[in-house]
């Protein structure tokens, strides 16, 4: 009889300073993400549900084998991280569920649901090329710092992208974005991106 690995987590900051990303040695989310700013829009979640049962929790991203929890300013991170890490740990290893459904937030639709956890269907080679360069160079990096990117649309040489988990929200994503990834596509497409802007999901 196969005997399962036990979880184990780690606790690893980002650069926003808000969040905390909690990294677990196995997968909890096949596919997608779920991000949940409330315990009202957390039912699909039982892991984010007991998560929101800390006063001080104002938001859960999760996505592939972590897990980004956003806190208010009422606490300090060193007070309270070893205890969410070993919360999630326990909470893993005794079986709970992580994501039941996949109904990300407000999202009701099936449509609605793949928007916000994969980039908008492109219409052009030129967006392939865009969504190509965000897969293979930026996204690896924005998860590790407890994030995603999703490409939403090009127009008139202005990439759109969403900003999620870590990412969102963040002071240093505005540097992020305009000397990361603005500079990164325009050197890949030159005379095609002439701008990227972060917009809502």
């Amino acid at each position: 009889m196969l005997k399962t690995i036990p979880y184990s987590v780690y606790a690893e900051t980002t650069p926003n300073p808000t969040t905390m990303k909690f990294v677990a040695n196995r997968v909890l989310l096949e596919q997608g993400l779920a991000e949940y700013t409330g315990m009202d829009e957390a039912k699909g979640s039982p892991m984010a549900m007991k998560l929101f049962s800390f006063p001080f929790v104002t938001g859960v991203f999760i996505q592939s084998n972590f897990i980004t929890v956003m806190k208010s300013d009422m606490i300090s991170w060193e007070d309270v991280v070893m205890e969410l890490r070993e919360f999630i740990r326990d909470y893993l290893n005794s079986g709970g569920a992580v994501v039941t459904e996949l109904v990300e937030g407000t999202y009701q639709t099936d449509e609605e649901i793949a928007a916000t956890s994969v980039h908008t269907q492109p219409s052009t080679d030129l967006e392939q090329q865009i969504i190509a360069i965000l897969d293979a160079e930026i996204a690896p990096a924005v998860a590790q710092d407890g994030g995603n990117i999703t490409f939403k649309s090009f127009e008139n040489g202005v990439v759109s992208v969403v900003l999620r988990g870590a990412c969102s929200g963040c002071p240093s994503s505005k540097v992020t974005l305009k000397n990361g990834i603005e500079t990164l596509l325009k050197n890949r497409l030159p005379g095609e991106v002439t701008e990227v802007v972060a917009v809502n999901g």
